[in-house]
């Protein structure tokens, strides 16, 4: 699923997208850049780069999104330049870093008070009977299954993250209520992508059989379906570099 875009265009704002000249931002953990064409369309004259490890997904990227360059790099070691960056961000993948180094790394690449985001699009899976089902039959097949994506499950106190290290100060939650309505192809497509539950099933012991069990199990939920709606919470956390 994709991120409000009138959401982002008010963190861009807080960042100073629109007094500033040579404004610069960095989308890190791309994937294949659905926040990246996000951020391009809330910041049309600003120069973006999308930087992503994993070569297939940048690869993707390159191909469907023309406003950024994408560049190999992680969130500990994006390979960009010091004091270069005026906002940074992760979409739905800060959980998977090491925090104590990628944030200070943040710090090193923004301009000093720059702005990073850390935000994710919540699944609220009480919404939908189906949908709450699918995730009890999850649950059933994986008992230790722990989530970052679910709204009832993400409750981790990121702004003490943000903060923990000394690199960032002035930690503010937003969120907002989102919904998407997507073909039973599109939604069976985003749980491909879950890549959380993937490898909770691989280190549970079940290994990509387990995975491929849960996938064919929400496609026979889902098989009378002609549309899901999947509702969202909209989790942003947004703190200024202490630099």
């Amino acid at each position: 699923p994709a991120y409000p875009l009138s959401l982002m265009k008010y963190i861009l704002q807080i960042a100073g997208y629109g007094t500033k000249t040579d404004f610069a931002i960095a989308d890190i953990g791309a994937g294949t850049g659905k926040m990246t064409a996000i951020l391009g369309s809330g910041a049309p004259k600003a120069k973006i780069i999308a930087v992503e490890p994993n070569d297939e997904m940048r690869a993707e990227g390159k191909k469907a999104v023309t406003c950024a360059e994408f560049i190999k790099g992680s969130a500990e070691a994006t390979t960009l330049a010091s004091n270069s960056m005026d906002f940074a961000c992760m979409a739905s993948s800060f959980h998977w870093s090491d925090h104590t180094k990628s944030l200070p790394e943040f710090r090193r690449i923004l301009k000093p008070n720059g702005i990073f985001c850390a935000i994710w699009n919540a699944r609220q899976i009480n919404s939908d009977e189906i949908l709450q089902s699918i995730e009890n039959e999850i649950k059933a097949m994986i008992p230790t299954l722990s989530r970052v994506s679910s709204g009832l499950q993400n409750t981790k106190d990121w702004q003490s993250v943000l903060t923990s290290t000394g690199d960032f100060k002035d930690c503010v939650y937003m969120q907002m209520p989102y919904t998407e309505t997507m073909s039973k192809e599109r939604y069976i497509g985003a749980w491909k992508s879950v890549n959380d539950i993937q490898a909770q099933a691989i280190s549970y012991g079940g290994g990509e059989q387990l995975w491929n069990d849960i996938l064919k199990m929400i496609e026979e939920k889902i098989k009378n379906k002609d549309s899901i709606t999947q509702h969202y919470t909209i989790k942003a956390f947004v703190a200024t570099s202490t630099k």
